[in-house]
């Protein structure tokens, strides 16, 4: 008889490591639908995490409820961000607090160049994040800085997105598939950028569907699948594990 493995011994559910940023029994729903249940995870400060699992794992939800989007509703459990309570925040007090959120969508605002989508996301002053300094990071958007931002292409406006979040001066990052439609060397040089990002203190939760990619960049994976954790450990325990892959991520 085939049993299924068990990789639960893997799981953080306890939550009890001191981290940066922790989430702890979060559920969340979409009206009726249970789609986070009762997750619990650290992200340390710094780090790369990886947030992975089959399409319907509660990914993304995972992502929003985290930015207190309000969609999923978040109706128990705890996320704190550097000793703040984020579970008792708007997602427009979380994004003061230090979350900036880079959808699959990316959100570039039509109508504006470059330049003013940087400049209306830009806290003032700034604190770590002047224009000079983003653009050093991403010099493609100093070139186009006077281009329309929607007219950029896939990965310019990935780009934009990534560089328009940390002009809120954040301290976590947040992406959702950003590597979707890109070419392979577009995507690496937006991880180029997000090695850069980490050598800057900022930690990532990145949501993806090239698993082996996201696991390639990543210091730590987290997978879910219908909405709880199945493992959490390291980046390379999954890349070692070919068990773990075909059970979950089908790779």
């Amino acid at each position: 008889m085939n049993v299924k493995p068990d990789f639960s011994k893997h799981a953080n559910h306890a939550a009890t490591a001191p981290a940066f940023l922790s989430v702890w029994d979060m559920h969340a729903y979409y009206g009726e639908s249970y789609i986070v249940q009762g997750i619990s995870f650290n992200v340390h400060e710094g780090e790369i995490l990886a947030l992975l699992g089959r399409n319907g794992a509660g990914k993304t939800s995972t992502l929003r409820a985290i930015a207190r989007l309000g969609d999923p509703e978040v109706k128990r459990g705890e996320i704190w961000l550097d000793h703040q309570p984020l579970h008792s925040m708007s997602s427009y007090q979380a994004s003061q607090a230090g979350l900036g959120l880079v959808p699959e969508d990316r959100r570039i605002i039509a109508g504006l160049t470059v330049e003013e989508n940087l400049k209306l996301a830009q806290i003032a002053p700034p604190i770590g994040w002047s224009l000079e300094r983003v653009y050093d990071l991403f010099p493609r958007l100093h070139e186009r800085r006077t281009q329309e931002g929607v007219t950029l292409s896939g990965g310019e406006q990935q780009m934009l997105a990534i560089a328009r979040a940390l002009c809120r001066d954040i301290k976590v990052l947040l992406l959702d598939e950003p590597y979707e439609g890109l070419a392979p060397v577009i995507v690496d040089e937006i991880e180029k950028t997000l090695r850069v990002i980490k050598e800057q203190g900022i930690t990532t939760i990145l949501v993806e569907q090239n698993a082996v990619r996201a696991l390639q960049l990543a210091d730590r994976a987290v997978i879910l699948d219908t909405g709880g954790i199945v493992f959490d450990g390291t980046a390379s325990e999954v890349l070692e594990n070919k068990e773990l892959r075909e059970e979950y991520l089908a790779i």
